[in-house]
């Protein structure tokens, strides 16, 4: 997923893994993006069941009335940032989800998977099911929701331009030929009858089940290109609710329960999307009565604590626990660019990593709402080990010893170790990188800011013109390879490998990884890869997310998964 520019996340970009050959029906779409692999080369997963919890529902004529700051889109085509997530979440169901609760992959769409021997091949039954127009859900309605995201040439690129999140089909193979406009169609993706989906990766990939989750690779109806700009503003989906209106830019979204929905039918008649542009603003309309659902600004964090009671499991809503405090699968963390000095002294790194007091930063000033990180891997991800990077602890000692190695401090203390912290002006970090600053001076290390906007630090991050700077990266699938791969292997080289990381030992470990079927043995390989980085600590981490949601009294039942997708299916209401 791209890197965050504000440290309030609505994730998505994004929690266990089973390990049994099969996996037994759950109830809910209590899922967030992904799944795994079971551990023989040919699992065969069966179905899942209906969504939803008990037969008990919300009174008649319920509308919940949910915050959303302005969608960039709300169609599977660009679906990317958090707020258009939210919406088309309720709209359109992938081929699978995984169950953080239960910890393994489910069908959601389809009604099994399978892969083949080397995890080359996957094969998806598509269950029976209808969209919002009435027309029926088949394997075509896949391949062409998938090559739309792909064609540049298609209507709905020709209307809007080309599609940013086509890249998760970017293992599949004739993807490089679709988007060059040498191919009208994915060649890797067929459909020998309306049930049946095969897709063929031009390399192994065995977490493929967590790619074919990701809300942009929805199914979608023919009217999608007939009429690309109608279904753009209201688009048509298989979820379990539908659009009652259009959608238009900056105004409230509206949705109504779908009563041909395939699986459990929403317990609440409509959803409101609330449209307001910043969270301070969203959090009076919620005190005032008018928002059922709403973030919670970090000056409110303690009063919302007490006058709403915390959830304990921090994703569940009811009666005395409507704050969610859940951790999310991102990072915050500072990258360093490796490929000039100072910075390209691991040294210089690992000094820094442990002179910078995370617990304060977590407790001062996000009030215990942030956990300090550990890693770059985030708990709740398998394969997650508690102080895996062993440069993230808070050790003023250690980190005089790694920074004596640089530069001997002087008698005054100070080591004359100048730097350049980068941040962008506009994402509410200045508090944090302070913190960092005079973290950073009480080891001799003198650090000044660099605070351009957001989209001149991409750039400058893209050019490797900087020293070290704060990033944020959200997961797309709950999975070590969508953090290890993207952030340090040499093929992410000009993409999100922004600190210029490269060690083909550690390539070829998330290599090896990648192709391996077995759940354990890929999990152990992908905490070997994750080893070589923390060893070598190219980028320091700093906190992990968490969300911080209420709910009103009207809010009986609520669950909001890791990556903070409401499952409003299930939602009910006083």
């Amino acid at each position: 997923m791209c890197p965050t520019e504000h440290f309030f996340v609505l994730s998505h970009k994004e929690d266990g893994m089973a390990d049994s050959m099969f996996h037994q029906p759950v109830m809910g779409r209590r899922a967030f993006v992904g799944g795994t692999l079971a551990a023989s080369s040919m699992a065969f997963l069966a179905a899942c069941g209906k969504k939803g919890g008990d037969a008990s529902g919300s009174e008649s004529g319920s509308t919940l009335n949910f915050y959303i700051n302005n969608p960039v889109c709300i169609d599977p085509y660009n679906v990317q940032e958090d707020q258009g997530t939210q919406v088309e979440y309720q709209l359109f169901d992938a081929l699978t989800s995984y169950d953080a609760e239960k910890g393994e992959i489910v069908p959601l769409a389809c009604e099994s998977f399978e892969a083949n021997d080397d995890a080359t091949e996957f094969t998806f039954k598509i269950k029976k099911a209808k969209f919002h127009n009435g027309d029926d859900v088949t394997s075509k309605s896949f391949k062409l929701g998938w090559e739309r995201l792909v064609n540049t040439k298609s209507a709905i690129a020709t209307e809007y331009g080309p599609s940013e999140v086509s890249y998760h089909l970017s293992m599949v193979e004739g993807y490089d030929d679709l988007l060059a406009g040498n191919a009208t169609e994915l060649s890797g993706v067929t459909c020998p009858d309306d049930e049946t989906l095969v897709v063929k990766l031009s390399s192994a990939y065995a977490d493929f089940p967590f790619v074919a989750s990701h809300p942009a690779l929805a199914p979608v109806p023919e009217c999608a290109e007939s009429d690309a700009k109608s279904f753009y503003l209201a688009p048509v989906g298989n979820g379990p609710f539908m659009m009652d209106g259009k959608w238009e830019d900056g105004q409230e979204i509206n949705l109504k329960k779908f009563d041909d929905y395939y699986g459990d039918k929403a317990k609440i008649d409509g959803i409101h999307f609330q449209v307001i542009k910043d969270m301070e603003t969203a959090y009076k309309e919620f005190q005032a009565g008018n928002l059922d659902v709403c973030d919670v600004p970090v000056a409110q964090i303690d009063a919302a604590k007490k006058d709403r009671g915390v959830s304990k499991d921090g994703y569940t809503m009811g009666d005395g626990e409507r704050m969610l405090l859940g951790s999310e699968p991102s990072t915050y963390y500072l990258t360093c660019n490796n490929t000039a000095e100072p910075f390209n002294n691991a040294d210089l790194r690992r000094g820094i990593s442990l002179a910078i007091n995370r617990e304060a930063i977590c407790k001062t000033i996000f009030k215990g709402t942030r956990t300090p990180a550990d890693g770059i891997v985030p708990p709740g991800i398998d394969g997650y080990k508690e102080g895996a990077w062993e440069f993230c602890a808070y050790d003023v000692d250690k980190a005089n010893e790694y920074l004596d190695k640089v530069a001997p401090a002087g008698a005054n203390g100070d080591r004359g170790i100048n730097v350049t912290l980068s941040y962008n002006q506009d994402g509410g970090h200045k508090e944090i990188m302070e913190s960092i600053i005079g973290d950073l001076a009480k080891v001799g290390v003198t650090a000044v800011s660099d605070t351009p906007e957001w989209s001149a630090l991409l750039e400058q991050y893209q050019n490797f013109n900087y020293q070290f700077g704060r990033l944020g990266w959200i997961a797309d699938y709950p999975i070590m390879d969508n953090f290890l791969y993207p952030l340090f292997h040499s093929d992410s080289l000009g993409g999100d490998n922004r600190s210029g990381y490269n060690n083909p030992e550690f390539d070829a470990k998330v290599d090896e990884a990648r192709a391996t079927v077995d759940d354990d043995e890929r999990i152990a390989k992908m905490q070997e890869a994750d080893a070589m980085v923390a060893a070598d600590c190219p980028v320091i981490p700093v906190m992990f997310y968490t969300h911080t949601i209420v709910g009103s009294d009207r809010v009986k039942y609520l669950y909001v998964d890791p990556q903070k997708h409401a499952d409003l299916g299930t939602a009910e209401l006083a």
